[in-house]
């Protein structure tokens, strides 16, 4: 089984709030952008919440995003993982990104919000005790954005993720 990787963050202007997924799936891996499946609901609500264009190129969006106090990253660095399910990474080999780092970049983030409850398990097994006991951090685990998680449609997710307009 190949080893995924995931890809650098995107860190937007005085971020406040880091938005932590699990692994890119396939559709994005292979586009090279995050959440590239057409039927995943992360950049509709990013463009609900803060007017970003989603339907456009990729790079615009990047660039949208890049304006808005926001980091995009992923909980895992690399994994092992047949096909895009997070219920099938691999737990055993797994290595996560260095988020302990980022948070002291950017220390005004006070909110981790988690796309899923993978990403939020991931974080807490793999990242939470590395943290400093004495940092003030919010988590919060949203529904997940994938397609996969069918039981919300769009309008019940995006109801959901406008909590974070209020640690903006």
């Amino acid at each position: 089984m190949p080893v995924l990787q995931s890809f650098k963050p995107i860190v937007g202007s005085h971020p406040r709030v880091m938005i932590l997924g699990s692994m890119p799936g396939v559709a994005s891996l292979d586009a090279q952008q995050y959440y590239a499946h057409p039927r995943n609901a992360f950049w509709p609500i990013m463009a609900e919440l803060f007017d970003v264009e989603w339907s456009g190129d990729y790079a615009q969006r990047v660039v949208q995003f890049q304006r808005l106090p926001l980091v995009l990253w992923d909980v895992l660095h690399n994994c092992q993982r047949k096909g895009s399910l997070d219920a099938d990474i691999e737990t055993h080999n797994l290595v996560p990104n260095d988020i302990v780092q980022m948070l002291q970049d950017y220390p005004a983030i006070s909110l981790i919000a988690f796309n899923g409850a993978t990403a939020q398990q991931l974080f807490r097994r793999h990242v939470l005790p590395r943290l400093a006991q004495a940092r003030e951090l919010e988590l919060l685990r949203l529904p997940s954005t994938s397609p996969a998680n069918a039981r919300l449609d769009l309008a019940a997710k995006l109801d959901q993720w406008r909590v974070l307009l209020h640690y903006l």
